[in-house]
């Protein structure tokens, strides 16, 4: 009796992991037997405000996210897939005050205008802009080390969006 009902859970389990299909970790949507490459064009940096290197910055972290999450290869020209854009806001603001009339905390604020070309599928072509903030206290310089770790954590955040309004169908 016993071996029954271990030969008849096997075989329900087996059934029922059939039915799921293939399933990504990273939840990419991509056909890989049509889709092989990716192309990242360099993001110019078009905002009122320039900060230095956070056009390459972004461009970078843009390729290693999806060269991590997928299993694309990385091309200059003619790829499957096409992100291009600019960076076209990039400000600080006080978002809250003290008494004394100064800031008690600032928010810098990045955005990203992509646009999307998926050449086998052209229906999930897209443009759109993309933004995300760090905030910090209104005491704080927002240079060298604390600016590369704000620029990294809203680029981080920027990037996982663009992923998944690309690629994740979310």
């Amino acid at each position: 009796m016993s071996k029954i009902v271990s030969i008849l859970f096997f075989l329900i389990l087996a059934f029922s992991l059939s039915g799921c299909g293939p399933y990504s970790f990273t939840g990419a949507d991509i056909n890989y037997n049509t889709t092989k490459t990716v192309q990242v064009n360099y993001f110019q940096n078009n905002a009122p405000i320039v900060e230095p290197g956070i056009a390459r910055d972004f461009t970078q972290k843009l390729q290693d996210l999806l060269l991590n999450q997928t299993s694309l290869d990385l091309v200059n020209s003619n790829g499957d897939l096409v992100y291009e854009g600019e960076i076209t806001q990039y400000y600080i603001a006080p978002i809250t005050a003290t008494s004394n009339s100064t800031a008690a905390q600032n928010r810098l604020t990045i955005a990203v205008s992509v646009r999307f070309y998926n050449t086998k599928d052209p229906l999930k072509d897209f443009e759109q802009p993309f933004s995300f903030y760090y905030d910090y206290p209104g005491t704080t310089q927002l240079t060298g080390s604390k600016l590369d770790t704000a620029v990294d954590i809203i680029f981080e955040r920027i990037t996982q969006d663009i992923f998944n309004k690309s690629l994740a169908n979310w």
